[in-house]
């Protein structure tokens, strides 16, 4: 039996015409269509017994007078507008029983709807109903609710939990729309499961306050220069990230000028010396293990000492000749300017949480111990946090988007490396994403490397168990190919034209309509559209208990403050110190 009480006076209208999921009611009393609204809901009697099409209103017309209608008044699809009109986007239907399941919600259309079929506004009671349907929650013992829906705030607002991850998803919003605020409802719900596994990339310190604690909640941070030498920095949360960590591409991106003429004996040299160290390191350990498996990418510890020492002596490499002085070696002065920048690199210590690392980051097994840091859930996580939030605030802008693009490939590397029937599903939350994993960046550069880890992420993650959550206040300057793979929208206000218009183009052509109300959505109110939700609708987002530190300041209240206070001394302290005090 249909949820549906719909009474035969609350007929609004019937079909006028029909497109393949566009359709056009014509509605006979003014007073029912006053009545209505566009982005509200409509049923139509389907032309199968125990059905009802499901629609969203995108467009309403009312009849022009005589007397007022210009000679070129042409209406919706080219005839004259002699009528009161709707023009409605069919997304569903809604089956009275589907299997051994009752009033259920397709996201197909098994019919189109007949000429002069009825139509009837899904208001009151019935809405309640409908989104209570929509939002079954029966195949989760813990249900991923985001908040209330917009046209109904009795009924609560559920996403499916496997699809969102699954299928990737995207958090788009302008600054102060409540973007963070929906973030931190997500991560209050995860943290909440018994083997949680997600990582926030948190690149401005938002959520690495002390607001921001709860139960199953990691907090890290990559170390800054008053962190090094310092044991023990991975169990107290600071990240030490080591050279021997980069593959070899990205250790060139770094340190090799593409347009030095001698750049392709550089990286030959490089890439041999580089080697033969990872195999004196092993030989030195005494390691049987890796020995005969390794290559220049991987994960082995080397002495980066040693590696300027050799590249020393051969930029002044004297070899006999038929001289006394002897003759210049075959790279004699062409690798100056290599070992200027290496040693550059060396020194900086904004750098230092990768070239200045300790002996313990030395170690074989240091990898595995970071791995389980990040990786682990929560039942199998020694501090019961399933939820591991990564402070990047403090790591320079220049090479922010190859240190995240290393933490992204070191974890789908080790997903992809582990047995299937060991994976465990891991799931990165990219806050303001656009700064790595940008639309366009330059060929050859650090940037561009880490952008590639990130779609390749978007691209197989699903096939091992790794999921993205794209969170940006700038989807137009989002790569488009990782957005193109995901299949789930959370979009809060976005003021911006272009931000529309990409939003707008990865929604199907029925649905591209939605869009339109995007700037227009309160604060901490979000369209979503996707696979998580079956239906296409805004929604409330819940507070969340845990806030992060994004609030808008107050600019004429603070300004208005006599008792405001200031610390600039400070600030400049940890500006000299490149950490915070």
């Amino acid at each position: 039996m249909s949820i549906f009480k719909f009474i035969q006076n609350s007929v609004i209208g019937t079909v006028y015409s029909v497109d393949t999921s566009t359709i056009v009611v014509k509605v006979d009393e003014i007073e029912k269509l006053r009545k209505l609204q566009v982005n509200h809901l409509i049923a139509v009697r389907s032309s199968k017994a125990g059905q009802y099409l499901i629609g969203i209103i995108s467009r309403i017309t009312r009849k022009s007078s005589e007397e007022d209608k210009p000679s070129d008044d042409i209406g919706l699809n080219g005839f004259l507008m002699t009528e009161n009109i709707l023009k409605v986007n069919l997304i569903g239907t809604l089956l009275d029983k589907h299997g051994q399941k009752e009033n259920v919600f397709k996201r197909t259309l098994d019919t189109v709807p007949e000429i002069d079929a009825e139509c009837f506004p899904i208001d009151g009671e019935n809405i309640t109903l409908f989104m209570q349907t929509v939002s079954s929650v029966d195949n989760y013992k813990v249900p991923l609710s985001i908040g209330k829906y917009s046209i109904d705030e009795n009924a609560q607002a559920y996403l499916d939990g496997d699809k969102l991850f699954q299928r990737h998803a995207v958090i788009v919003g302008s600054t102060g729309s409540g973007k963070s605020w929906c973030v931190a409802k997500l991560i209050e719900q995860i943290a909440q499961l018994p083997m949680a596994n997600t990582i926030l990339f948190d690149i401005h310190g938002e959520y690495s306050g002390n607001d921001f604690t709860a139960a199953g909640i990691q907090h890290f941070k990559i170390a800054n220069p008053s962190d090094l030498g310092k044991k023990e920095n991975l169990e107290n949360g600071v990240l030490m990230l080591p050279y021997w960590m980069l593959t070899y591409e990205e250790m060139l991106a770094m340190l090799l000028d593409r347009s030095d003429s001698n750049a392709p004996n550089q990286a030959m040299v490089f890439s041999r010396t580089v080697f033969h160290e990872k195999c004196s390191f092993l030989n030195l350990i005494e390691d049987t293990y890796f020995k005969d498996h390794i290559t220049i990418d991987s994960p082995v510890p080397y002495n980066m000492e040693n590696i300027l020492i050799e590249l020393k002596r051969l930029d002044n490499e004297q070899v006999v000749g038929s001289t006394s002085a002897g003759k210049a070696g075959d790279f004699k002065g062409k690798l100056s300017r290599f070992i200027q920048r290496l040693e550059a690199k060396i020194q900086d210590k904004r750098l230092g949480f990768m070239f200045q690392i300790s002996e313990d980051e030395m170690h074989i097994d240091w990898l595995n111990k970071l791995c389980n840091c990040l990786m682990l859930g929560s039942k199998r996580n020694e501090k019961k946090g399933g939820v591991k939030i990564i402070d990047f605030s403090e790591v320079p802008s220049d090479v922010l988007p190859l240190v995240i693009g290393l933490v992204a490939r070191l974890i789908f590397t080790v997903q992809q490396w582990t047995a299937n029937d060991k994976r465990h599903p891991i799931c990165l939350l990219c806050d303001e994403a656009h700064l790595y994993i940008p639309e366009r960046t330059s060929q050859d550069s650090a940037s561009e490397l880490g952008l590639k880890n990130f779609e390749r992420i978007a691209k197989e993650g699903r096939k091992y168990g790794v999921s993205l959550i794209v969170i940006s206040q700038r989807p137009a300057e989002v790569n488009r190919t990782v957005l193109s793979q995901c299949n789930n929208f959370i979009s809060l206000r976005l003021s911006n034209a272009e931000d529309q218009a990409v939003i707008k183009r990865l929604l199907p052509d029925n649905l591209a309509g939605l869009t339109d109300v995007l700037p227009i959505l309160d604060i901490g109110e979000a369209l979503i559209v996707g696979d998580a939700s079956l239906l296409p609708t805004r929604v409330i987002i819940d507070e969340p208990k845990i806030k992060p530190q994004s609030a808008t300041i107050r600019f004429w209240k603070e300004w208005s403050n006599e008792e405001a206070e200031q610390d600039i001394d400070n600030a400049v302290s940890s500006l000299r110190r490149q950490s915070k005090i």
